[in-house]
């Protein structure tokens, strides 16, 4: 939404861009698709680091040994307390990008990254009370919140033709910083030894002030990003914005759920040793976070509904063999299934980030918008939409952890928690189908048509291609 020609800029002072039109091919060619790439770059930098701070935990249980007098229970309880902030402090995290600008909120949430690492650095060590590690989990969950405020930033970038390959290059860049903070602590647990979780920490210090820097001098705010009250209150009301997120709790809540719990996971189910657990540990990460731009790419070219469908499917196969596997007590098969399960993951989190803007773009050509009012209307809501989305599929990841939880405590195993991921992912499969693919086949209904039928002038919106 641009301000009125007649109006003063609203914001002189910074890196203020207070034109924008992604939609202009013309102004994309010449001007915009440089300045949204450039800031791509370093918004995937911060947001990185703020996945590796906010999963800090993942990788600081694989230090804590019998000396910390901490049980498998209570481990799993740690990491869901950093999951769980993560999760809540997504919602102002969106509306802080059109606060402060982009850039500006980049910066300082970057910033706000020392805090919880310096608090790690002080607290980790043997006779730390329980309380005390439970309250710097609670802050490295700020963490959690750099993904929200970095895909509202980015969403507002780029067109709509662009914007599944652009949100999962963002997302997939900052899902990475998971594997490199667990790759960073296998490399300390080898070489200095499970008892200097200190060394960890003091490296990721000086990356988060260079992050910061680089966005403080080279990303921009967009003057046209407004917070709008209307429109959050609407994505709210709207069925879509909930149906999204029950689908996001399915491939975002299992890959940052898997994450934090794959390490513990192995240490108590098949007895491995903090090196043997982060030897592996970093696999599925990895491979769920470079995939996940595949799976906006995918969305882009052939609907991300369909390929959230492809995915839920497979996910349910994927924690079938886990679940055998874990009856049998079969670590190679495990392995298998699980790091098949992140990747499948990263690939779900690419496709229905593309959705959401692909569904409120349907709704409004359904209302008989056009050109850059329809693609206003669009921008409008979904931005609206991605910060609470989110945060909702970002509690997943704590249902996930409390499932493992119960699990291990009342049988010393994860089969049961897996069994009921599996229902959800089988959930989550039908809901795809039936809301966004069912009669995709059938031809759109004019508007005559329609009306005829319910008295409307309005349409259906078609959803199949989101």
């Amino acid at each position: 939404m641009s301000a009125p020609e007649t109006a003063a800029p609203r914001r002189r002072s910074g890196r203020w861009i207070e034109e924008w039109d992604p939609e202009d091919e013309v102004f994309w060619r010449e001007k915009g698709e440089k300045i949204a790439n450039r800031n791509l770059v370093f918004s995937v930098l911060a947001e990185h680091i703020g996945f590796s701070i906010w999963t800090l935990w993942s990788v600081l249980v694989l230090f804590m040994g019998d000396e910390y007098g901490i049980d498998p229970a209570g481990k799993f309880f740690l990491v869901s307390v950093a999951t769980l902030v993560g999760a809540c402090v997504r919602v102002p995290y969106t509306f802080a990008v059109a606060k402060f600008g982009g850039r500006n909120w980049t910066v300082i949430s970057a910033s706000m990254l020392l805090l919880p690492t310096a608090a790690a650095w002080l607290v980790m060590e043997p006779g730390t009370s329980y309380t005390t590690f439970m309250l710097v989990a609670v802050l490295t969950g700020v963490g959690g919140g750099n993904f929200a405020s970095s895909m509202t930033n980015i969403n507002s970038f780029f067109p709509l033709r662009r914007k599944g390959w652009a949100l999962g290059l963002n997302a997939g860049g900052g899902n990475i910083g998971v594997p490199v903070v667990q790759l960073a602590g296998l490399l300390v647990i080898a070489t200095a030894g499970d008892g200097s979780p200190r060394v960890l920490l003091a490296a990721y210090t000086p990356l988060i002030v260079v992050a910061a820097v680089l966005a403080w001098r080279y990303m921009d705010n967009l003057g046209p990003v407004t917070n709008d009250t209307g429109a959050a209150k609407e994505s709210v009301r709207d069925g879509h914005t909930w149906i999204m997120s029950f689908l996001y709790i399915g491939t975002f809540g299992s890959f940052i759920g898997y994450s934090f719990a794959f390490g513990l996971v192995l240490q108590n189910q098949f007895d491995r040793t903090p090196l043997q657990a982060a030897s592996v540990t970093f696999i599925g990460p990895l491979l769920g976070s470079l995939i996940r731009p595949f799976g906006g790419w995918l969305a882009d070219k052939y609907g991300g509904a369909k390929i959230t469908l492809y995915t839920f499917a497979g996910m349910s196969a994927a924690t079938g063999v886990v679940i055998a596997a874990s009856v049998q007590e079969s670590l190679p098969v495990f392995l298998v299934g699980f790091i098949c399960l992140f990747t499948l993951s990263g690939l779900g989190n690419g496709s229905t980030y593309k959705m959401i803007p692909g569904i409120y773009r349907a709704k409004a050509d359904a209302l008989g918008l056009t050109g850059e009012e329809a693609a206003a209307y669009g921008r409008r809501l979904s931005g609206a939409a991605i910060g609470l989305i989110g945060a909702v599929g970002a509690l997943g990841g704590l249902g996930i952890n409390l499932a493992f939880r119960q699990s291990f405590e009342t049988a010393g195993t994860g089969t049961g928690a897996f069994a009921s991921f599996l229902a959800f992912y089988a959930a989550c499969f039908v809901v795809t189908w039936a809301v966004y693919l069912r009669g995709a086949r059938r031809p759109a209904a004019t508007p005559a048509e329609t009306a005829e039928a319910d008295g409307s002038s309005e349409r259906q919106p078609a959803y199949a291609g989101v």
